[in-house]
């Protein structure tokens, strides 16, 4: 097998460019190589609207000394661009201590791709066709559907990394996404309806039957809100949907869950490991090992193998993620949760597939138990303030509940709380666990993610409706 470490850097170059980082009395340096390529298409009302590839090579640099770090990221992988780039992190290390350090590499450790069928080998005529299919089906479901997009985009990125500490190992992700965007019109106005599919996978990810269930439920989300009405104000149980939570974990728990966040005690969890932080029946995973999901990882982006890290369990903190700077500091293991948007950028903690563990109730029988309250089948967009943990999040798709069914639909409206209390509230998880993907922004850098939970109840959080 060809590896990207033989066709773009060789170990040597590496080795040497590494001893020049150290050149200057670094205490720790890394080598981080990145070849990266990209497709898209779009079809809007019809029409092919995009249809782009793209591609981007180029290695990042950093040199630790103490608490300051020295970073230089360049397009140019010769020898010479790499010890440049090198010497330029390096300057920011201490002065004096000079002399070449020398850097034994090990065997690369190699991680293959998962993917059956690579995006790249499938004709764009094929990828144009599923888009069409896409849009036929979702205005096959009523006139009421005026508009339509579908998107598809597909990403192979394959990266070595190497450090000061003999770490030499590379991976090759490949990631494929479809999202389909759907309008209905009717007396009340104009409704969204939304659905995405998306995988660390190839194209076999988007099978017929997958994509055709994906536009239907689009479409049918339009066409239902149509009839929404006015959301009620005020606390209420909050009953949410088996997937379509998981986004609120991440948001509300998850990112005050990150050691960065920890360390510069601006989180809520701080020093609260041991402690009861939530319900007895919440268990909180990151979990970078889950095959398949948007947020699978065979190895982090400083080299370390991805890991399942148990973050609550059972309603008790019991750790938090950590990348190599911020456990090298704490003299503990990286947990694995080191990302990067590329290489143009420094690793930092990240999240990759959160989600709290299935329990043992029906989601049914959650729904009967509850007389009054809000059942949420899919949540927007949000905010959190970490330090806090009070958050904010929009309600794409939410119904009633009256008397134990789910009954109107309601207009988009806002889910109002606070991290560490929501987790506190949930008092009833089913066993239909689902997940979805996402992509979580974290100081100017967007990765992908995967969030999940399944049906689970919540016993009281503020809905902020219009109706009185």
């Amino acid at each position: 097998m060809v590896t990207m470490s033989d066709t773009l850097v060789s170990k040597e170059v590496l080795e040497n460019t590494l001893a020049q980082a150290m050149s200057r009395g670094g205490e720790f340096a890394e080598v981080f190589v990145e070849d990266r390529a990209t497709s898209s298409a779009v079809l809007d009302q019809r029409r092919i609207e995009e249809l782009s590839s793209g591609r981007d090579r180029g290695a990042g640099i950093r040199v630790v000394v103490g608490e300051t770090t020295g970073f230089a990221h360049t397009a140019d992988l010769s020898e010479s661009g790499l010890l440049a780039a090198a010497q330029a992190a390096a300057a920011v290390a201490r002065e004096g201590g000079g002399g070449v350090r020398e850097i034994a590499l090990g065997p690369l450790t190699h991680y293959p791709t998962h993917a059956t069928m690579l995006p790249a080998d499938v004709d764009k005529a094929r990828k144009i066709d599923l888009l069409r299919h896409a849009d036929d089906v979702a205005r096959s479901q009523g006139p009421s559907v005026t508009q339509v997009q579908v998107a598809l985009g597909d990403s192979s990125r394959h990266f070595v990394v190497a450090n000061s500490e003999g770490v030499y190992a590379s991976d090759h992700q490949i990631r494929t996404r479809f999202n389909i965007s759907c309008v209905a019109t009717g007396d009340t106005g104009m409704q969204t309806g939304y659905r995405p599919i998306a995988g660390t996978r190839g194209f076999e990810l988007l099978s017929e039957g997958a994509v055709e269930e994906a536009a239907r439920g689009a479409a049918q989300q339009a066409i239902t809100k149509l009839d929404a009405r006015p959301a009620p104000s005020g606390d209420f149980p909050v009953v949410l949907a088996g997937g379509s939570g998981g986004i609120l974990f991440h948001e509300a728990c998850g990112h005050g869950l990150e050691a960065d966040a920890i360390l510069k005690h601006a989180s809520v969890y701080t020093g609260k490991v041991g402690q009861q932080v939530a319900s007895s029946l919440v268990t909180l995973v990151d979990d970078g090992t889950v095959t398949g999901e948007w947020g699978y990882l065979a190895l982090d982006d400083e080299g370390r193998p991805s890991a399942r890290n148990v973050l609550i369990e059972n309603g008790v903190l019991t750790d938090y993620m950590w990348d190599y700077l911020r456990s090298r500091k704490e003299g503990r293991v990286s947990s694995g949760n080191g990302r990067r948007q590329s290489y143009q950028y420094l690793p930092m903690v990240r999240m990759t597939n959160t989600y709290l563990l299935e329990g043992t109730s029906d989601a049914d029988e959650i729904i009967a138990q509850t007389p009054r309250g809000v059942y949420v089948a899919q949540l927007g967009g949000g905010q959190v303030n970490t330090a806090t943990g009070d958050f904010v999040f929009g309600m794409t798709s939410a119904f009633l509940i009256e008397d134990g069914k789910i009954t109107a639909p309601l207009r988009d409206c806002n889910l109002i709380g606070n991290g560490p209390e929501v987790l506190k509230r949930v008092d009833a998880v089913a066993n239909d666990f689902s997940m979805m993907p996402g992509t979580c922004g974290k100081d100017g850098q967007q990765v992908p993610v995967g969030t999940g939970q399944a049906t689970m109840r919540l016993t009281s959080v503020t809905i902020g409706g219009t109706a009185s």
